[in-house]
């Protein structure tokens, strides 16, 4: 069939068929600039098979509908996610991962790739400053990481079965907490939120206080929840003070640093994140900001062998692992995975130390230089020490924000801005992600004078 590139010799369909595919997605990235964030009107091709398959050309029309219609992450106005543009290299990674078709169950089915996630999760987790005996597993998506973060917090806890059992977590945390509560089968009352001071950060008096209220009450917390890089502001939970807290009562600590954990890959922001050493479990997005295609997440522990004493099942139809202790399909949720971590491992090589410093370094300037742009006199700014901001009118209701914010955003669009409109503490705001490398001084300034003409 020729479905199937040859395993016999050179397929020269083949080839010519990545060859185009490639020579399409060269145009369309760069094309952006002509285009804004968001496509314009754009037809979608037919969902169902033919009876008869259709041939690379005309697969790769179908294929053009599809990214005439997609959102452009390399355009200098796209601010409003956690979403930037691809390394050149993860691209690449990306490719090989899909032709190689290797599964990280088993080491059988992945034997180089399966020992490249374990030394890599290991260099990372030892950057953070977690010890030797850490580890990780690559998880698809961050909420996925949080969720086995918790499983394995629980499993720690000897609470498998208990109902009573609570999560405390800052009330400006990640969705994906009390996603991961609920699908552990725990009552809505188990998620304890703590409230968080005016820089958005967990109030540890309030947290001690929660913590003694559910000992009075006779109920088991499981872990304590903090964030590095909360997803409106990019706050930083006190991680010295929480730590701190977490070892005197052998609380687990969980971390959700899916924003926050790559800034301690450098060591010119690493100061930012310094006690994520301190914590049992993080999870890192470095699909955020490094530019890593998605998914890249990952899931780090203190003791890699939590990993396995959580989720192991045991394998009986797959062969014992020659080279490693346990197999991929026994260190978290899934079983089956595909070969994601290339794409990291080719990135981050990629940018090298020097690479990464400068992302880091210039996402920060970016949000630095628009707060410094934005005229305080009319506007209300909420960030971080991150590469997050968002803002809102100062002396407006809650309506009038609401109002301004649909008014404003579509203003911006006009202009090729595209930022998102969250929802925070009742009243909604703008938000500017600014981990986009192609976003000049030059384009801030355009921003910044539309937010401020704004009001």
């Amino acid at each position: 069939m020729d479905f199937f590139a040859s395993p016999n010799h050179s397929d020269p369909k083949f080839k010519s068929f990545l060859e185009d595919a490639c020579g399409s997605l060269c145009s369309w990235i760069s094309t952006t600039h002509e285009k804004g964030p968001l496509p314009s009107l754009f037809d979608l091709p037919d969902v169902q098979p033919c009876l008869e398959g259709l041939p690379p050309e005309q697969l790769l029309e179908d294929i053009q509908k599809l990214m005439s219609g997609s959102y452009h992450s390399s355009h200098p106005g796209a601010l409003a996610h956690l979403d930037p543009p691809p390394l050149t290299g993860s691209i690449i990674g990306e490719l090989i991962c899909a032709g190689l078709n290797n599964n990280l169950l088993a080491e059988e089915l992945s034997p180089s790739i399966t020992k490249l996630e374990r030394s890599l999760c290991k260099w990372i987790s030892e950057e953070l400053g977690m010890p030797s005996t850490s580890g990780g597993v690559a998880a698809c998506g961050g909420s996925l990481a949080n969720l086995m973060a918790l499983l394995v917090a629980r499993s720690n806890s000897n609470s498998l079965y208990n109902s009573d059992a609570v999560v405390l977590v800052s009330e400006e945390a990640h969705v994906s907490i009390a996603r991961a509560v609920s699908v552990m089968g725990l009552p809505p009352d188990s998620l304890c939120k703590i409230s968080t001071d005016n820089d958005g950060r967990i109030d540890i008096t309030s947290l001690k206080k929660r913590f003694s209220e559910i000992k009075t009450l006779g109920k088991t917390c499981i872990a304590v929840v903090a964030t590095a890089g909360t997803t409106i502001r990019g706050a930083i939970d006190p991680l010295t003070e929480i730590s701190h807290f977490c070892r005197v009562e052998n609380l687990w600590l969980h971390v959700d640093a899916a924003i926050g954990g790559v800034f301690a890959l450098s060591t010119s922001t690493k100061k930012l994140v310094s006690d994520l050493s301190k914590a049992n479990s993080v999870t890192v997005n470095p699909q955020k900001l490094l530019g890593i295609t998605k998914t890249s997440s990952l899931l780090l522990v203190s003791n890699f062998d939590d990993l396995f004493k959580c989720f192991s099942t045991g394998f009986p139809y797959i062969e014992p692992s020659s080279g490693l202790q346990v197999q991929g399909g026994e260190i978290g949720l899934q079983g089956t995975r595909a070969a994601e971590i290339i794409k990291l491992w080719i990135g981050l090589r990629q940018l090298g130390q020097n690479g990464i410093q400068l992302l880091l370094e210039q996402a920060i300037f970016r949000r630095r230089y628009l707060a410094e742009k934005l005229d305080s006199r009319k506007l209300k700014v909420i960030t971080g020490p991150l590469h997050l901001l968002a803002v809102t009118p100062l002396d407006a209701t809650s309506l009038e924000a609401d109002e301004w914010s649909v008014r404003t955003k579509s203003r911006l669009l006009e202009s090729n801005f595209l930022l998102s409109r969250p929802k925070y503490q009742n009243r909604y705001y703008l938000k500017a992600v600014m981990g986009n490398p192609h976003t000049q001084t030059s384009h801030i300034d355009e921003l910044a004078e539309t937010l401020n003409q704004s009001v």
